[in-house]
Formats: C-alpha cells, sequence, structure tokens
C-alpha cells in the first residue's frame, strides 16, 4: 500500500514539473500576466489531484474525512510551500518584497472561503436542498465565481503591475494549440495518479492506526499539493515569481470550491456535517497564516535575516504546529 502510494505521489511530481514551462508558454502566446496564469490556469490544472482525490474519497470511500482533510491540509500546506519558496529567492531579498502587492486581493478572498468553510464545520445544522447537499455549498460555489470575477478586474486594471522580466522561453515551433494539448495531456496523468490515491491513504490509516482525518490532512494533502511544489520551485527559478505565489493562493480558492463539488458527491449526508470537527483547527491556521501573506505583501521586507525572512518563518512555524495539534487531538 505505501508503495503504491509513493508511487502515485511520484508520478504527480514530475509531471506536475512540466506546467510551470508550459504555463510560462501560455503567458507569453496569450499575453496575460503570470499572475493572472498561475491563479486561474495554473491553480485549477495544480488543484485537479484535490479535485480527483476528493470526489474519489466523497464517491468511493464515502469518507468525509479525507476529502476534508485533504482540502485543508492542502490549503495549509500550500502556504508551507509558499514560506519555503522565500529560500529560493537569491540574496537577500524576500518573495513578499519582489511579489506583486496585488496578491493581497487573492489572499484576502482566500481567507474568506475558508473561513466560510470552517464555519459550515463548526455550525451544527446546515440548510437542506437535496437530503445530500447543502446550501453551504452552493454559497462556496457562488462567492468562488464572484471571487474569481472581481480578481479578474483587479488584474486588469493592474496590468501594469504586472510587467516583468520576462524568461523569454524559447517556444520553438510550438503552436498555441499544441502547448495546449500538451498541457491537457500532462493533466490527464496527474488525474489518473490522484484517483488511486484515497485507496492506498485509506489502507495506509487502517495499517497505521493514525486517525482518518491526519492522514487526509498530510499524508493525502502533501501528495496532491506534489503539483503545486513543482511548478512553484520551477516557476521561482526561472524567475516567474508572480507565476509561483499566485499558483498556491488561487489553488487555496479553488480548494474551498472543490469542498463544494466534494458535498455533490457525498451521498451519505452533508459531507462537512459529517467531517470531524478537528479540521477547524486546519481552517483556524490556514486563516492565520494567509493573514501572514498579506502582512508581508503590505509591509514588503526588502531582507532576510535567516534562511527565510520573518514572515516566512512564522508561516512556517504555524504549519508545524497545525500539523502537531492534529497529531495529538
Amino acid at each position: 500500500m505505501v508503495s503504491g502510494f509513493v508511487f502515485c505521489a511520484l508520478v504527480i511530481f514530475f509531471t506536475g514539473k512540466k506546467l510551470a514551462f508550459y504555463g510560462d508558454l501560455l503567458a507569453e502566446k496569450t499575453g496575460l500576466s503570470k499572475g493572472w496564469i498561475g491563479l486561474i490556469l495554473m491553480a485549477s490544472v495544480t488543484s485537479l489531484p484535490e479535485l480527483m482525490v476528493g470526489i474519489s474519497s466523497s464517491a468511493i470511500v464515502q469518507s468525509p474525512d479525507l476529502a476534508t482533510g485533504d482540502v485543508f491540509g492542502s490549503c495549509a500546506f500550500n502556504l508551507g510551500i509558499l514560506a519555503m519558496l522565500d529560500a529560493f529567492i537569491p540574496g537577500k531579498k524576500s518573495l513578499s518584497g519582489v511579489a506583486s502587492a496585488t496578491h493581497m486581493l487573492n489572499a484576502g478572498l482566500s481567507i474568506v472561503l475558508v473561513a466560510m468553510a470552517g464555519l459550515a464545520v463548526f455550525l451544527p445544522r446546515d440548510i437542506y436542498i437535496t437530503p445530500w447537499i447543502g446550501v453551504s455549498s452552493i454559497i462556496f460555489i457562488v462567492v468562488y465565481f464572484v471571487s474569481v470575477r472581481i480578481i479578474y478586474k483587479n488584474e486588469q486594471n493592474h496590468i501594469a503591475d504586472h510587467v516583468q522580466a520576462q524568461s523569454h522561453i524559447i517556444t520553438g515551433s510550438l503552436t498555441l494549440r499544441q502547448i495546449i494539448a500538451r498541457y491537457s495531456g500532462l493533466a490527464l496523468v496527474i488525474v489518473s495518479a490522484a484517483l488511486a490515491l484515497p485507496y492506498f491513504a485509506e489502507h495506509i490509516a487502517e495499517m497505521s492506526g493514525l486517525k482518518t482525518s491526519f492522514v487526509g490532512t498530510f499524508f493525502l494533502a502533501l501528495s496532491t499539493s506534489l503539483p503545486e511544489v513543482a511548478v512553484s520551485i520551477a516557476a521561482i527559478r526561472s524567475g516567474s515569481i508572480d507565476l509561483a505565489v499566485g499558483n498556491l493562493l488561487g489553488s487555496n480558492i479553488f480548494n474551498v470550491f472543490i469542498l463544494a463539488v466534494d458535498d455533490l458527491f457525498y451521498t451519505k449526508g452533508l459531507l462537512l456535517k459529517d467531517a470531524s470537527d478537528v479540521h477547524l483547527v486546519s481552517a483556524f491556521s490556514v486563516v492565520m497564516m494567509t493573514a501572514v501573506v498579506i502582512i508581508g505583501l503590505s509591509y514588503k521586507a526588502q531582507g532576510k535575516r535567516f534562511f527565510l525572512a520573518s514572515d516566512a518563518l512564522v508561516i512556517f512555524i504555524l504549519y508545524i504546529l497545525n500539523l502537531l495539534m492534529l497529531a495529538v487531538l
């Protein structure tokens, strides 16, 4: 079971590495900003494992804790990645110091969505639309699309902020259609590998005696976030900082949309009502970590005394504390 889990995780990781390359190509071919490409296109594709794992966990395994833990855990892990990317910024510069300030809007909207999801877990009741779909899931979907609309208009209003040094990728004879086709092929590989993860994770939980909520928050979230890891590191190394930041923050926004989709496939009841209250720890942690991201982008620290800048260090510490609390609760 462990070997199967590791194999699927490796497939997701190495396939995800290619996405940053084609994301850069799409940004150059279409003329869209890298922040927008990262936020919408990259985030939706790199979050496909979370989507497929959530659907598989809800519809096949029927485990609300795996589905919910994967989403909240992925949100926390994405912010942990964001903190660690600070170490890849050359010299004494910090990630928050060189990233576009427009990401503050994205971070703020992700706080709204994650807080709404946490509230849905906390409240004892929901309004039923069908025996297995609550009104909260419909609200998540509406707020997600409203958020995308707001972010798009903000990008158009601040398009000058996205003028940055291009990576000058040699596209050769690749057309836009060919780039999209290869991008879609990579996405299909990621989806296929992600479908098997809940099966292995469920058996790992049974064999190890670990709580399903912890397995979902740690093992599943880690493996399904591997595309974000690969894409973000590749983007930072190519100088596409806003692509990396937009991808991670956009993934967190998309993840709450995934929760709503998962609820549609979970027919035993309401997903967030059947999930353990322990997921509130992750929800609150994600809200605090994202708030620190906004502070960092506002403060624009120009240097770092340690391996990480102070804001990145705080985010990383909060992530570790989140895991420790989940392990003991």
